[in-house]
């Protein structure tokens, strides 16, 4: 059971860990609230940073779900995340109390459109599943690796789970990320990345490593239409005046891919084109995104 105030580690390793890393542990109602600490702990838990053993203790305890705060940093929140989904807590990170989006005034219309996104996922699943075979196929034989790729992504009111796509990038990528991207504001996009292999930057250039999303979509985990589904490293740069997006249900296009995609890669710019998206949502715009995006992905509109 996980009851300390809080908590540190020094114990050193090659994997995501928490070490260095100062923690407040608040328990609420079956909760666990995750907040970094600013001072000294009261107690220390050096075996914290393996996540086998916070795992453990997870599931040792009462605890229902966990709450992570955004301050503990990129690192810590994907460790959390990796303990959580091995011992099958739900994880979030905390987020401003929700305010009402236009989905809230219109639930009728909203039910049908979270219908509606499970059977067109469910329908295009089965129809492209040739597609699906002839894409993995290529995916092994040009580079040794797994066909598919997950990565930690930040979901409705916050809870985060692992998007799926056709990994496009050489094995090992997620360790050249921070070198490459070298702690550039703007959305963590590189227009000639070295790590993306032959047969990804084709794939990238038509949006078909995109289509596993499907499955995201089936799960309830995203949407065809909504605001983009950030990642850990981008997520963790967001100002606090704008992380009430983060309560947004994510989707595989919208505003921001049909209307700019890499042209514009400044978060905050991408947040508020996202606000605005939710704040006049309707049925007929998310349709409307969808026709739109056709044309943008057979040209390749913004695509790297």
């Amino acid at each position: 059971m996980i009851s300390s105030p809080s908590v540190s580690s020094n114990h050193a390793t090659t994997s995501p860990s928490l070490s260095d890393s100062n923690f407040i542990l608040t328990w609420r109602l079956q909760k666990l609230i995750v907040r970094r600490s600013g001072s000294q702990p009261q107690v220390s838990l050096p075996h914290l940073d393996a996540v086998p053993w916070l795992v453990d203790c997870l599931r040792l305890s009462p605890i229902q779900l966990v709450k992570l705060d955004l301050a503990i940093g990129e690192t810590a929140l994907q460790c959390w995340a990796e303990a959580c989904q091995q011992a099958e807590k739900p994880v979030f990170v905390r987020t401003p109390t929700k305010r009402g989006f236009r989905q809230d005034q219109r639930p009728l219309r909203w039910g049908l459109k979270r219908v509606s996104d499970r059977i067109i996922a469910a329908i295009l699943l089965l129809i492209l599943s040739p597609l699906f075979l002839v894409l993995a196929l290529l995916i092994r034989q040009n580079s040794p690796g797994s066909i598919f790729f997950r990565q930690w992504r930040v979901g409705e009111r916050g809870r985060l789970f692992q998007i799926i796509k056709f990994r496009t990038m050489v094995s090992g990528a997620a360790q050249m990320h921070h070198q490459l991207m070298n702690d550039q504001d703007g959305l963590h996009k590189l227009e000639n990345d070295p790590r993306v292999t032959s047969v990804g930057r084709w794939l990238r250039r038509y949006s078909l490593d995109e289509l596993p999303q499907l499955i995201n979509v089936l799960r309830g985990e995203m949407s065809l239409v909504g605001p983009r589904p950030w990642a850990l490293y981008d997520v963790v740069r967001i100002s606090p005046d704008l992380q009430q997006r983060l309560n947004a249900l994510p989707g595989m296009t919208g505003a921001w891919q049909v209307q700019a995609r890499s042209t514009q890669l400044d978060i905050s710019v991408v947040n508020r084109t996202d606000l605005q998206y939710l704040e006049s949502w309707s049925l007929r715009r998310d349709f409307k995104f969808l026709l739109l995006t056709i044309p943008k992905v057979l040209s390749g509109f913004g695509a790297y």
